[in-house]
């Protein structure tokens, strides 16, 4: 892969600009330790994040999740929490518990508040359809997470 790869050839520089795939990027950066995506456009970090249908139909559902996609779960629910922690100043955590089989749940909490659930199934096929599809599910789970945490400010202080 070189750094001038784009996603279906076009730039997107709007999509990009989006807060919360700016805060998903971020997380992923934060977490490269090696400087893997040092010289990796944006666009570039985030095309994992995009699964066509027919690509969908490809994955085959047997044996195990697939390790990098497990991680993509995570960094995905991880820039929800981050991005609530923004507005509300209150931690964050995120919970996944994932089967073998592709099924299972995530949690995003603080305190004792729950901000955001997801039911998990065939993550195996884990990914979105567009890069603005990617920015509005994460914008609609990070809008529910903060309309419960002002809604109970103190459940998130205990």
């Amino acid at each position: 892969m070189t750094v001038n790869n784009s996603l279906n050839g076009t730039a997107q520089s709007e999509i990009l600009n989006a807060p919360f795939l700016k805060t998903l990027i971020s997380q992923i950066r934060g977490q490269d330790s090696y400087g893997f995506y040092r010289n990796w456009t944006d666009e570039l970090i985030l095309k994992p994040f995009v699964v066509t249908k027919q690509k969908k139909r490809e994955i085959s559902l047997e044996g195990e999740v697939d390790p990098a996609t497990q991680a993509r779960i995570m960094v995905f629910f991880r820039a929800i929490a981050a991005s609530i922690e923004k507005e509300t100043n209150l931690i964050s955590q995120v919970v996944v518990d994932l089967n073998h089989e592709g099924f299972g749940w995530v949690l995003v909490f603080s305190g004792r508040l729950l901000l955001v659930k997801r039911t998990l199934r065939d993550a195996h096929r884990f990914g979105f359809d567009s890069l603005e599809k990617l920015a509005e599910e994460g914008e609609q789970l990070v809008a529910k997470g903060l309309e419960l945490a002002k809604t109970f400010p103190e459940a998130s202080n205990l």
